[in-house]
């Protein structure tokens, strides 16, 4: 399977994986293509193909490349700065100075109205200093400031000192010293022009915290803008020296005479051309249209590619995707020009016999409908290609017939149903054969042919040929594909389902009880995925080894105590019997995760007791500590995340409490089985499986069936103590 490479690759090579494989896609692709539109006069230009080793015939600078290189080692200098820690004393003396200032025009305001009140006779004619005096004594203050700083003050805004007059002196004391705070704490950081905005939302961020008014609040904004500056700033001078001498450091990138240039067999691309062009190599004039016009639709593949498969979550899916759809168009192109050798004037319809629907079927099952779309759109481009320019003069009717065909039935192999091709029979054949045959023979009709002429039905046979192809082809290859693509392919299942696989060996020597239990729930559960239309044949597998971790404590789980053994679990705290059942899930998918099981029977192992509540040992252990939690005594999980994991974890345990049932009867399993169903619905076990209520009553009615038949003459079997044997009953009715 490709998935192991693909990650390992992943690791490697990192984000450089996709362009790499992109890159290689679109090399093999060009060359594929790029002989079946060659000019026919030689020239030396940009995607051509070298037919033999290009020199350079002088020695000269690249100058070209070495500005390149130049620029490169001024855009690596990184910029200097210079930091000024002097203004973070400067802005806070500024504001200190200013609230002095204030309090000041506020104390000498108050003390001129008390003795105007005191010395007044008429005391109502005694006005308190409006806002706009005390504005107009602080402006006068300012006069007397420092020059350098007198910018500072006369740019603050009548709205603020409106505000700040409108406080007490209490407040405004409260104001400088949160402001005064804020912008200290700010201020001993560097502070770029670009991260100023930044700092002064931190510092208002935490005045949200701070116990002030709206009033107070404003203001302290306000002079946070005012107090809060850059104080690092870019060196221009030392940054443009740094560059200078980075450049001057750079070797000039020469061209040496007798050096190898594009080497036979490469193709010439945009550095090469530049250095032609150099060296006056590029003086022809040649049409290189069709050229462009063919990078242009790779590319465009590329791109579209791209825009789908980023849409794509897993990225081991989006790596698959990109080498699956690479691999089947180049194999699609390499076909497609096989068949090309073979047409002749007398024999144009040959190309009728590539399997159009192969690469598009293919890429349907492994990958999802749009890739196989993609890829029956651009084999019908790229066939324009390959048979608009071959030495068959074969006209325009023959090439659009083999465009029309090859996208009729590209198409049809991508409506065809996302499962294995043998199973859909005459589906398939319809779909695959038959219409793409009755298509080929209305285009016949429309272009008049004669049913006389023997070319008319050497068309027909090699459309229904190449229609058979793709059939043949990808029944006889889907087994195989399946094994690389997908880590659960049949070839693997079968493999694991052999009970001679030495895990499997394993668990009947060293927990019989277990690997009984396995068995008859895969039954179960194979047959009641089987009614659902789910994978039955993984689910079946993914029961064999979904209590494989039971190997590590196999005496701890009852199914596998002797006859009259006593249960080990009465020798030990309730916490202690849960970790070991617990841990029979986690080592389990350790033990499966080491031996590179499918991940869905990994997945299955780790579902299949969801979240589910281990009620016995729940109930003892709350006995002994009434503060015990619940949750704590549910299972790690996750709960079923499909609809296989959901039937497993259901089937699991059902057998497990059958079987330990005292003489079961028809009845009481189907209550049961009933029951327990709703339990797991209502406790939300199976929200995420995706599983329907119609589909839950098909698994019910099939796990009954499969129950009664085989426990119906259930022989019983000695009993062991009676707390032994509530353990076990409780312990297999969850699923331990």
């Amino acid at each position: 399977m490709l998935n192991q490479p693909l990650e390992k690759l992943n690791e490697r090579f990192g984000k450089f994986l996709v362009p790499a494989i992109l890159v290689m896609f679109f090399l093999v692709t060009t060359a594929i293509l790029y002989p079946s539109i060659k000019p026919s006069v030689n020239s030396y230009q940009e995607g051509q193909v070298a037919e033999s080793n290009i020199r350079a015939n002088k020695t000269i600078e690249n100058s070209t490349a070495t500005e390149q290189k130049r620029k490169l080692a001024a855009e690596a200098v990184s910029p200097e700065y210079t930091y000024q820690s002097d203004l973070a004393t400067t802005q806070h003396d500024l504001l200190k100075n200013l609230f002095t200032l204030i309090l000041k025009v506020t104390t000498t305001a108050d003390e001129n109205y008390q003795k105007e009140m005191q010395a007044a006779k008429d005391k109502s004619k005694v006005t308190k200093p409006t806002t706009d005096e005390l504005i107009t004594q602080l402006k006068k203050k300012f006069e007397t400031v420092n020059t350098d700083d007198l910018d500072f003050y006369q740019d603050l805004t009548t709205n603020f000192l409106t505000t700040i007059f409108s406080l007490s002196s209490a407040d405004i004391s409260n104001v400088e010293q949160q402001t005064l705070s804020l912008v200290d704490e700010q201020m001993q950081a560097q502070i770029k022009e670009s991260d100023l905005t930044r700092v002064r939302q931190a510092a208002e961020s935490k005045l949200e915290t701070s116990d002030v008014s709206n009033t107070e609040a404003e203001a302290i904004r306000y002079l946070l803008t005012k107090g809060i500056v850059p104080n690092t700033f870019l060196n221009e001078k030392k940054t443009t020296e740094l560059q200078n001498e980075a450049k001057d450091a750079v070797q000039p990138v020469m061209i040496y005479q007798g050096e190898i240039i594009v080497r036979e067999g490469s193709q010439i691309d945009a550095t090469a051309i530049e250095k032609l062009r150099l060296l006056g190599l590029t003086n022809q004039n040649v049409n290189y249209f069709p050229v462009f016009s063919l990078l242009l639709t790779i590319f465009l593949q590329i791109a579209m590619l791209i825009f789908f498969v980023h849409q794509m979550e897993e990225q081991t899916k989006r790596l698959q995707c990109y080498l699956f759809y690479s691999s089947m168009m180049v194999f699609s192109l390499l076909i497609m020009k096989l068949f090309q050798l073979f047409q002749t004037n007398a024999l144009p319809y040959v190309p009728l016999f590539y399997p159009a629907a192969f690469a598009p079927l293919l890429l349907n099952f492994f990958m999802n409908r749009r890739s196989g779309l993609l890829a029956a759109l651009f084999q019908v481009v790229f066939a324009l290609f390959i048979f608009s320019n071959t030495n068959a003069d074969i006209g325009s009717n023959v090439l659009i017939f083999l465009l029309v065909s090859y996208l009729f039935s590209g198409i049809m192999g991508t409506i065809i149903r996302q499962q294995r091709i043998s199973n859909q029979g005459l589906t398939a054949l319809m779909w695959l054969v038959a219409f793409p045959l009755l298509m080929n023979i209305i285009f016949i009709v429309f272009q008049g042919m004669s049913f006389s002429s023997g070319q008319t039905w050497l068309a027909i046979i090699c459309g229904l040929a190449g229609s058979l192809l793709s059939l043949l082809l990808t029944v006889g290859l889907h087994q195989y594909i399946e094994l690389l693509v997908t880590d659960d392919s049949v070839i693997v299942l079968n493999e694991l389902s052999n009970p001679n696989h030495p895990l499997l060996k394993r668990l009947l020597e060293e927990a019989p009880g277990t690997y009984h239990h396995s068995m008859m729930v895969a039954n179960l559960s194979a047959n009641a995925v089987a009614d659902i239309g789910g994978n039955s044949l993984l689910t079946r597998v993914a029961c064999y080894y979904h209590d494989i971790g039971k190997l590590k404590h196999a005496n701890f789980f009852v199914e596998n105590l002797p006859a009259g053994a006593e249960n080990p679990h009465n020798f030990l705290l309730p916490e202690d019997s849960r970790d070991i059942i617990f841990g029979h899930v986690i080592d389990g998918a350790k033990i499966l995760e080491k031996e590179k099981m499918p991940q869905m029977v990994v997945d299955i192992c780790r579902q299949h007791h969801g979240t589910t509540l281990m009620r016995f040992f729940y109930v003892k252990a709350k006995e002994r500590n009434d503060a015990v939690k619940e949750s704590d005594y549910r299972y790690p999980g996750p709960k079923p995340q499909t609809k296989e994991a959901g039937v497993v974890s259901i089937a699991d345990s059902c057998e497990a409490a059958v079987r330990a049932m005292d003489q079961p009867s028809n009845e009481k399993i189907k209550a049961f089985v009933s029951n327990l169903i709703k339990d797991r619905i209502l406790d939300g076990q199976l929200d995420e499986s995706g599983l329907t209520l119609n589909e839950l009553r098909m698994i019910e009615k099939s796990l009954i069936n499969g129950l009664c038949s085989t426990f119906h003459s259930r022989i019983k079997y000695p009993k062991m103590k009676s707390e032994a044997e509530q353990m076990k009953e409780e312990q297999e009715k969850n699923g331990e």
